[in-house]
């Protein structure tokens, strides 16, 4: 799988709501931060249940992805989510700091992240 096939998947799968898809993209002995103060979720059941978790309060899922940076098997790439939360519109943008295996699946994901009320578009040259 590409880095390209791997963000696509990722996109997907979260605009879908879909934990088993989402899952399939680690490796089996992945860790998943999604704070850096928070312990991993560890494994492919580790983001199933997260995924689980999270996506449950979602709706109207609208992801962008930003074009991948590659250093080795090391990727960072941007994203910019809109969707209803517990029923109010908001918007998500961030950025995945990943790194991969051989198998091209993801090995260890670190997100940051910033959470607004409403719906934003992203910014001229967002993604680039």
């Amino acid at each position: 799988m590409t880095v390209e096939e791997w963000v696509e998947g990722y996109r997907r799968a979260w605009e879908q709501r879909d934990a088993d898809a989402a899952a399939a993209l680690f490796s089996d002995d992945s860790e998943y931060r999604t704070h850096a103060f928070l312990e991993p979720h560890r494994g492919r059941d580790g983001v199933r249940s997260y995924w689980t978790e999270v996506t449950s309060t979602q709706a109207n899922v609208n992801v962008r992805m930003g074009r991948p940076f590659r250093e080795g098997e090391r990727v960072a790439v941007e994203f910019w989510t809109t969707m209803e939360n517990a029923g109010a519109e908001v918007t998500l943008t961030g950025c995945l700091l990943l790194r991969f295996d051989g198998d091209g699946l993801c090995s260890a994901l670190r997100e940051y992240w910033f959470f607004e009320e409403g719906i934003k578009a992203p910014h001229a040259g967002w993604g680039e």
